[in-house]
């Protein structure tokens, strides 16, 4: 049998700093590489962090900018499919909140998060389409975050002919930093991966892996977790703890 293996990423993606998210990509893309994993892909908003695109317009990008050049540029020089996260620039309103998918140097297409809500309905715009790509001949969608809420989402993905969602999250934790429960936070998170992903995945005959920021921004905390799913609707890999880090996972081509 042959397999396809993922490389699941939480890691701290600080507020609006770019250039250091990028650098941090790369430490990853190391480790990956060592794994010799397929796809890496990384949590919502890695690229530019979880902003207020009111508070960091700066951070707020475009297709064009440099960032994502760089991304792209990693895929060819890591020879590895990347998924990342970013705020996307909207010309017609507020911005999009968007995962890109680049391989070979090049971007390949977008995912734009369909379930905006709460809070985020101030700052972004929900995206459309549920675009469908391919690795191996194995088809794969994309999820962000709240997308979870929503199985109609994966139910179409799996209509489409994915057998893999890739669900890239950054679920900020409530209450003030310096009290914080972070093993109280993991397990919420895990929680609601356990309860609706897992349903999903046997509901849809799919493979559901999850990756999610972790750790400490300078004003929001993140729970971190790695999980994949199998279409029985089991959990064949979780991380271990909140902590930033890698899961390397296989899932089945045939």
């Amino acid at each position: 049998m042959t397999f396809i293996s993922l490389a699941l990423i939480q890691m701290r993606c600080e507020k609006a700093a770019i250039d250091e998210n990028i650098k941090e990509m790369r430490r990853y893309l190391d480790q990956a590489k060592d794994a010799k994993a397929d796809i890496v892909y990384f949590p919502e908003m890695n690229i530019t962090g979880y902003i207020d695109p009111q508070q960091h317009p700066q951070a707020v990008i475009s297709r064009d900018h440099p960032a994502i050049r760089q991304a792209a540029d990693l895929s060819r020089e890591y020879h590895t499919t990347i998924i990342a996260g970013f705020v996307e620039e909207n010309a017609a309103g507020k911005p999009f909140i968007t995962q890109l998918v680049a391989q070979d140097g090049a971007v390949l297409g977008y995912y734009r998060k369909k379930t905006i809500k709460d809070e985020e309905a101030e700052w972004f715009s929900p995206g459309n389409d549920q675009p469908v790509f391919s690795h191996s001949g194995m088809k794969y969608g994309i999820a962000i975050c709240a997308d979870i809420d929503d199985e109609n989402i994966f139910r179409e993905l799996a209509h489409k002919g994915a057998r893999l969602v890739i669900a890239c999250a950054a679920p900020g934790l409530y209450g003030e930093q310096k009290a914080r429960n972070w093993q109280e936070g993991y397990d919420w998170w895990r929680g609601e991966c356990f309860g609706k992903l897992g349903k999903y995945a046997a509901d849809q005959d799919l493979h559901i892996a999850v990756a999610t920021q972790a750790g400490r921004t300078v004003d929001e905390d993140f729970p971190g977790g790695g999980y994949l799913f199998s279409p029985e609707g089991k959990c064949l890999a979780q991380s271990s703890d909140w902590k930033e880090g890698m899961l390397v996972v296989k899932m089945p081509l045939e």
